[in-house]
């Protein structure tokens, strides 16, 4: 596929992600009736769901990254060049901010409302690291074993993590960037942007070198 084609799908896929992530999000809340444990269930069904359908339909145009850790996995293995590495996470932080307004104009909700949850703090970064070494971990493993697999996995793998982390795993860049601009139940507050950014990136760049190590570990034994 030529460049504009890829970025056009990082862009879509990353935009349709974060409509989701925030329009369920504001809708689970509102039904909720204050349960916040089924205003979570809410928001993590269709993100879950979505993620299997964006990696699906945009896998064979883009790879279906939508998320800047994943795209650095890539560019460590030389699986993507430089500079289309840097207009991936471009496309993908823009995508994922339309995404967000997007959202907002669908439930009514002012434009542009910063959030004001705090998420910050050693347990919220361990959480994160452990979603985001695991997201790695899942498509990099997928791609040896049975890469038709990855939609799926990488879905359920999310739809787990939003449960069993206790940041409720964003394991995003750009998804944390974008939550930052919405004061609704998948928010965060910009200040806490980004500690989440850099322990994700950390945890991508972890994850790509232990999963070459067991993959080759793998194979060469």
């Amino acid at each position: 596929m030529t460049l504009d084609r890829r970025l056009m799908a990082e862009w879509l896929g990353s935009f349709s992600l974060l409509a989701t992530v925030v329009g369920s999000g504001i809708m689970a809340e509102r039904l909720a009736g204050g349960n916040v444990a089924v205003a979570l269930l809410g928001n993590t069904i269709p993100t879950g769901a979505m993620l299997v359908v964006l990696i699906t339909v945009f896998g064979p145009i883009s790879g279906a990254h939508f998320n800047p850790a994943v795209t650095l996995s890539f560019a460590i293995r030389r699986e993507i060049l430089p500079r289309e590495a840097w207009l991936y996470v471009v496309v993908q932080i823009a995508g994922g901010i339309c995404g967000v307004l997007a959202a907002h104009v669908m439930f009514d909700h002012p434009l542009v409302d910063p959030s004001t949850t705090s998420r910050t703090g050693l347990g919220q970064w361990v959480g994160e690291f452990v979603a985001t070494f695991g997201l790695i971990g899942t498509i990099l493993c997928c791609l040896k074993a049975r890469p038709q697999a990855v939609p799926m996995a990488v879905g359920l793998y999310i739809t787990a993590a939003y449960w069993f982390t206790s940041s409720t795993s964003f394991a995003n860049p750009a998804v944390t960037i974008a939550r930052g601009f919405s004061d609704t139940f998948a928010g965060i507050a910009p200040a806490d942007v980004a500690g989440f950014v850099v322990v994700q990136l950390v945890a991508a760049v972890a994850a790509t070198g232990f999963f070459r190590w067991l993959l080759m570990d793998a194979v060469d034994g």
